[in-house]
């Protein structure tokens, strides 16, 4: 039998996930920064089925910064995104770039969305 708590943990284990990474590097990174980010996000459109957007933006009035959004079906996508080569070939290009500080990883609640 499930217990309630054991069932509370399937569904969350279950759920989306939805988080945002926000970053800011050198002035002298942002185009092998750029570079990488085109690389790696096809590498995931066509080898993470669970990961069901990864969106990376740029802002427009200041170049060295970014944001990623992605939505994960589980926690593992989640997981298996976080493990693969890719993503390590990503950090590598990007972690000697950064300025300010690391990489800013918040989660998020879907509350509404105008999306199927």
């Amino acid at each position: 039998m499930i217990t309630p708590r054991a069932n509370e943990k399937i569904r969350q284990t279950d759920m989306p996930i939805y988080t945002i990474a926000e970053y800011q590097v050198r002035p002298a990174g942002v185009d092998r920064v750029k570079r990488a980010i085109e690389e790696f996000v096809p590498y995931v459109r066509a080898n993470e089925p669970g990961t069901k957007m990864y969106l990376a933006w740029q802002k427009r009035d200041d170049p060295t910064r970014f944001v990623h959004f992605f939505i994960f079906e589980n926690e593992a996508a989640h997981e298996a995104h976080s493990k693969s080569e890719a993503v390590k070939r990503f950090e590598a290009a990007y972690r000697p770039e950064l300025a300010g500080g690391d990489v800013v990883f918040t989660d998020y609640n879907l509350i509404a969305t105008n999306q199927d």
